[in-house]
């Protein structure tokens, strides 16, 4: 038992609220334990300059802590003159896991933009981000196919992430900022629907961890990964419907 009375292969509380912003194509308010986040998604209609006349889009994200989103205020980087090299990796890793799950030559040479913007952080931020994004980008995508009606859909799967740590020999899954800070081992695992593994972040944050307890740690946050998918899927309902229709197509050639 954890002091917030979860199991230890038990999520925290995931709740999402859709549509929240006005002028976003796809905006998502995801509170995950006590960490809170605004995910939105716009487009433009042009592309970086290595795709120009490629006949495909892009697809890249920025994040964000707001000062008083930790207990001691975070300073913005446009006060220190340069991105922060945490925010850096972790809008770089929002981006690599939504480009493996979208066909972007169905887009044609537009540019989606995700935005996640942290409000509240107590551990698991960049992976209340994929989870945030991926139902926003779902949103946009559907808003836009009213009126386009893709042929090709562009979403091929589903995308889940979540955190998982040792703490001692127990293995702990979706870490708050508490239990990270204890972390001998700690892991941030992002998975598509059907098994497939977009990346494994894995870290001896005290000691070096054997293979038996990799096997351990993935063990559990794979679970974790199925129930974040299924709510999803609940949350999404039909709007899920297409996603998946054109699984051989892919960004990546």
């Amino acid at each position: 038992m954890r002091i917030d009375g979860r199991q230890k292969n038990e999520l925290r509380r995931i709740h999402i609220t859709r549509n929240y912003t006005r002028h976003a194509l796809g905006s998502v308010f995801i509170e995950q334990g006590d960490t809170k986040v605004i995910c939105t998604v716009m487009m433009e209609d042009k592309v970086p300059p290595f795709l120009k006349g490629c006949q495909e889009g892009w697809l890249t994200a920025e994040y964000n802590m707001i000062p008083s989103s930790t207990s001691i205020r975070k300073q913005r980087d446009i006060n220190k003159g340069k991105i922060d090299g945490r925010s850096q990796e972790i809008q770089r890793l929002i981006g690599r896991s939504l480009r493996s799950i979208i066909n972007l030559k169905a887009i044609g040479e537009k540019t989606i933009w995700i935005d996640c913007d942290v409000i509240q952080a107590d551990g698991g931020t960049r992976c209340a981000s994929v989870i945030g994004s991926f139902i926003a980008l779902v949103d946009a995508i559907n808003s836009l196919d009213v009126s386009n009606h893709y042929e090709t859909y562009p979403i091929n799967s589903f995308v889940s992430a979540v955190s998982v740590g040792m703490i001692g020999n127990e293995v702990i899954l979706d870490l708050n900022y508490y239990e990270d800070s204890k972390a001998d081992v700690d892991m941030n695992i992002i998975m598509t629907d059907n098994d497939s593994i977009i990346e494994i972040q894995g870290t001896g944050e005290k000691r070096p961890f054997t293979l038996i307890e990799k096997d351990r740690l993935f063990e559990i946050a794979h679970e974790g990964i199925k129930s974040i998918i299924k709510l999803e899927k609940d949350v999404l309902g039909k709007g899920a419907h297409r996603i998946g229709e054109n699984k051989n197509s892919n960004s990546y050639k």
